[in-house]
């Protein structure tokens, strides 16, 4: 059995998803599996894949039949891993070479942790344009406010991430599936921590905040209410759910403004 079992749903990747698969066959950790579920693609991601996978036998390829989403996409491979780690990837970034041999080394040394991220670069077809350094262990409040973690960046146990039913597939968490699955594994009393290390280059432009679709938003908005009722916290919090609907109606270029000043802070 493989220590770590790497998940990765991709589509429509064809022309991005090369690196990404060989940032983690070049990973220094070797003993892991590498699920990777194609989610309908309409172009030649499948094939691009399925040669990676005639010449590395760590890679189990998969394909739904019809375009499914993230959320069930993941649990897909889920069902298929077997590894005590779960590592989760994204199809346009990059995996640093020692990303999981020191997440593995933090698990290990860290029962009390169930989730381990990393600080990130964030990079586009220009090149790294900025970093994000996320250190220390997420408290509740933080996961509820959105403090939390860089959804490919993590590593997981597998046992926690059984025991809340893995992703939520609903048009409810649509685009906010990680947020909830954050809130699901600190309602159940699991913890995690992000390491100040950057140890994953994330593919996303320096606007693409402008592009956030304003639905998108009203889910972020329903589930931050109905989290802020599961944890019982003061009514006050609300404020953090009404925070994505404001976003969506201010200027652009105050969205903008307010990202470059939060662009390679600590925090």
């Amino acid at each position: 059995m493989p220590e770590v079992s790497v998940i990765m749903g991709v589509f429509n990747s064809a022309k991005k998803v090369g690196v990404a698969i060989e940032s983690i066959l070049n990973q220094t950790f070797t003993d892991f599996e590498f699920i990777i579920c194609d989610d309908a693609s309409t172009d030649n991601t499948y094939e691009t894949i399925k040669e990676y996978a005639g010449k590395d036998k760590r890679i189990k390829l998969l394909k739904n039949e019809k375009n499914l989403g993230l959320a069930e996409t993941l649990n897909i491979c889920l069902e298929s891993a077997r590894g005590k780690y779960i590592a989760r990837m994204d199809d346009d970034d990059f995996s640093h070479p020692q990303r999981f041999e020191k997440q593995i080394k933090f698990l290990d040394e860290n029962p009390e942790y169930a989730i381990v991220g990393t600080s990130k670069n964030y990079f586009d077809e220009n090149g790294i344009w900025g970093k994000a350094i996320h250190s220390g262990e997420r408290t509740l409040i933080d996961i509820y406010c959105g403090r939390n973690f860089t959804h490919p960046s993590v590593m997981m146990r597998r046992e926690a991430l059984e025991s809340v039913g893995f992703y939520t597939d609903s048009p409810f968490t649509l685009r906010c599936e990680d947020y909830d699955l954050w809130c699901k594994l600190y309602y159940k009393g699991y913890k995690g921590f992000n390491m100040s290390e950057i140890l994953l280059d994330y593919c996303e432009s320096k606007e693409s905040i402008k592009r956030r679709k304003f639905k998108y938003r009203v889910n972020g908005f329903k589930l931050r209410l109905y989290w802020r009722k599961k944890f019982a916290l003061p009514k006050y919090y609300d404020f953090y759910a009404y925070k994505e609907l404001i976003a969506g109606i201010i200027p652009k270029r105050v969205l903008l403004y307010r990202r470059k000043k939060l662009v390679n802070k600590i925090c």
